[in-house]
């Protein structure tokens, strides 16, 4: 990081929680943690929106609710995920 808090290098993965679980959220912070690094920055996302054709299919009708980004955020941690970017719900959920 520079002076600024701006990488100048290294590897940030973003996951974009999608609604009941479709990104497979527990899955990848499992593969991260134990495939890749726990030290890896991860930022987790809570702004998946249904846009174009999305409404065609059911499970992606919605955006997810302020209980799906927790939990997320919790399989995260759990996984051993040690270096979170999680955003403040307030600022996520600001629409509600």
């Amino acid at each position: 990081m520079d002076p600024e808090g701006i990488a100048q290098s290294g590897l940030l993965i973003r996951h974009l929680v999608m609604p009941d679980g479709l990104a497979g959220t527990r899955e990848i912070m499992r593969f991260l943690a134990n495939e890749v690094s726990r030290e890896t920055y991860v930022n987790v996302m809570g702004q998946y929106r249904p846009c174009g054709e999305a409404h065609e299919f059911p499970e992606l009708r919605r955006s997810i609710t302020v209980e799906e980004y927790r939990d997320a955020v919790t399989m995260a941690q759990e996984e051993g995920i040690r270096r979170l970017d999680e955003r403040k719900l307030s600022r996520l959920f600001q629409w509600l």
